[in-house]
């Protein structure tokens, strides 16, 4: 765990608070280290809204590059709890093999469902930003707004805390690219229609300078497909409503799981296929905004 104690290797990493002030960082590091070194099954569990996808496709980048056997799973138990499913996790993520699951922005008052996964021989590693209940789950926490953390900023988003998450990671394993990931971190901040201050505000301002360079394959579809000119924070803010069409429902979530590949492929063909559908899905239905 020394490697963490390095400075952040991106000079545009000045306006972040450092991720090792939330409390449950260093534990969750260091259980991701040991899950990718020992080559253990790792699931991401997110949520449909753009926040969880782009979470959730931030963390599957940053640990795919490190080499590990890591896989996603988007639920689609259609609630407003944003817990654990527990069907979810009979069903799907112990099938898959899973030693380690780590949620986001989702799962901070699942105490029952994480005593679960214990009892199936999967950790938990929860990252979430809803405001929690007296009675925590027994296992590793990173919110905000959990009791004792000493974080400053309170309002990061799924993907914000995500982006958090995979600083630390970046800091151990000296990775000096992170901040490209901060694209991603932005069109799921903006999709939330926060107040934009603090380290949010760092965030998207800083992930639209990052996009105008992206490596990406699923934002240079999207740019490409809705012929975005200019790539500001007003263009954006548009494009995070317009990529999950339809409303609350079952082709909500289908559209989800797509747009996770959109944004996790290493096909610019397969991109551009993906961005025209969801553009078509759009097709005068109600905008599913988040």
């Amino acid at each position: 765990m020394e490697r963490q104690k390095g400075k952040m290797h991106d000079s545009r990493f000045s306006g972040m608070q450092d991720p090792f002030l939330l409390k449950g960082m260093k534990e969750a590091l260091s259980r991701i280290i040991e899950a990718v070194n020992e080559r253990e099954k790792i699931v991401i569990y997110g949520y449909y809204d753009l926040d969880g996808i782009t979470a959730v496709s931030l963390l599957f980048l940053v640990l795919k590059y490190l080499n590990a056997d890591v896989e996603y799973f988007v639920s689609d138990d259609i609630d407003d709890d944003f817990s654990i499913n527990s069907e979810i996790v009979k069903n799907h993520i112990k099938f898959l093999g899973a030693k380690l699951m780590i949620t986001v922005g989702c799962g901070v008052n699942s105490v029952a469902q994480t005593e679960l996964c214990k009892e199936l021989g999967i950790d938990v590693i929860i990252t979430d930003y809803h405001k929690c209940k007296d009675e925590l789950p027994e296992t590793v926490v990173i919110n905000p707004n959990q009791k004792d953390c000493k974080y400053p900023f309170k309002d990061l988003t799924a993907v914000g805390i995500a982006f958090k998450l995979a600083q630390a990671v970046s800091m151990y394993y000296q990775m000096k690219s992170i901040s490209k990931y901060l694209d991603l971190a932005m069109i799921g901040t903006l999709s939330r229609g926060l107040n934009i201050t603090g380290e949010n505000k760092h965030i998207i301002n800083e992930g639209i300078h990052h996009l105008n360079y992206t490596n990406n394959y699923g934002f240079k579809a999207l740019v490409k497909i809705h012929k975005i000119i200019s790539i500001n924070k007003e263009s954006m803010y548009r494009l995070a409503h317009n990529i999950i069409p339809s409303v609350k429902n079952r082709r909500c979530v289908d559209n989800a799981r797509i747009a996770v590949e959109l944004f996790t492929t290493a096909n610019m063909d397969r991109a551009e296929q993906i961005a025209k559908y969801l553009k078509n899905e759009i097709g005068g239905n109600e905008l599913c905004i988040l």
